[in-house]
């Protein structure tokens, strides 16, 4: 038996197992209301953050109830099934697996069309010339991940597998929940030798000097990967039928928020600094562009876009199953 194991710590698929338990109840808000959850404060949802902070909701005509941050998306799934929240924001990973047990899950809105997770190392870590070698540089190497069955870890597994190797044999996977004090602070205390995180981990980690981004698919450091659908909001059918016209309205502030990053810089620069409040200038300097190439011009979900990420899921083994496209849409 091998002594390189992945490291159970901080997530556990508890909460999903048990959403598969039951129904998926109906919406437990009132007509014109909407409870929208997500995992985080991550750089996908800041769509969500413009809409409500210049009222776009409002002037749509639905009103946004709780707005709980769940940490986790078999937390958000579970939020779903229950009819606590009506929408969940989170990756489609997330939507993927809750699609296992329930088949009237929906993907509503598309938040980002690129994997917008990095591999960040410390400013020691050996360069290397092609991303062949800066995987091969990873072999051996302790991973900090947010959780079992994320993005985080599918990536990792994926850039293993594309040289002929097995990151729950070859890596140490440790668990680091999902906060970026955590794992910023593994990867200066040298916990871990590496970091396969979200954005803006990536950004705080280069403006702090803790590290470098190393691997990025959004970069284009991964073609396969290219133009991914990832940062999604999901539903169920049930709690969409209930709320159709909240759903509809819901679509249109987010298409207006959207071309708000994409037409309004300065000002999009300035809801990212309120956003990510802790976060560095030059990381948010850095982090802006990138956002605006991740961001698409408006809330549809493209089939192409949606096609990269199932062949994602699929080839990296995260999924053994996931809908088409006709059958996921809402």
């Amino acid at each position: 038996m091998t002594d390189r194991r992945t490291i159970l710590k901080a997530l556990t698929a508890t909460p999903l197992l048990l959403a598969g338990a039951c129904a998926t109840r109906e919406s437990t808000t009132p007509a014109g209301v909407l409870n929208v959850g997500q995992i985080s404060d991550s750089a996908a949802f800041f769509p969500l953050f413009i809409a409500e902070k210049r009222g776009y909701f409002a002037a749509e005509g639905v009103t946004l109830g709780e707005r709980p941050r769940l940490g986790t998306g078999a937390k958000v799934a579970a939020a779903l099934k229950s009819g606590s929240i009506d929408l969940g924001a989170g990756v489609i990973t997330d939507a993927f697996n809750l699609a296992k047990i329930d088949d009237g899950t929906r993907i509503v809105t598309s938040l980002v069309t690129e994997y917008y997770v990095d591999v960040v190392v410390p400013p020691s870590f050996p360069e290397a010339a092609t991303p062949e070698e800066k995987v091969q540089a990873l072999v051996g190497r302790n991973i900090g991940i947010t959780g079992p069955g994320s993005g985080t870890e599918a990536l990792v597994n994926y850039l293993f597998q594309t040289i002929g190797r097995d990151a729950a044999v070859d890596a140490t996977l440790v668990n680091l929940g999902s906060a970026a004090t955590s794992a910023i602070g593994a990867l200066k205390s040298e916990r871990v030798d590496a970091l396969a995180f979200f954005q803006p981990i990536g950004q705080q980690a280069e403006a702090a000097g803790a590290g470098r981004i190393y691997l990025s698919p959004a970069r284009g450091d991964v073609p396969s990967l290219k133009g991914a659908l990832h940062g999604v909001v999901f539903s169920t059918r049930k709690l969409l039928d209930r709320k159709k016209t909240e759903f509809a309205a819901f679509q249109r502030a987010v298409g207006r928020a959207m071309t708000d990053i994409h037409g309004d810089p300065a000002g999009a620069r300035e809801l990212l600094g309120q956003y990510l409040k802790s976060t560095d200038a030059a990381a948010l300097d850095a982090l802006l562009p990138i956002l605006r190439d991740e961001v698409p011009p408006g809330p549809e979900v493209q089939q192409a876009s949606y096609d990269v990420a199932r062949k994602f899921h699929l080839d990296s083994g995260l999924v053994k199953k996931a809908p088409e496209y006709n059958a996921i849409l809402a």
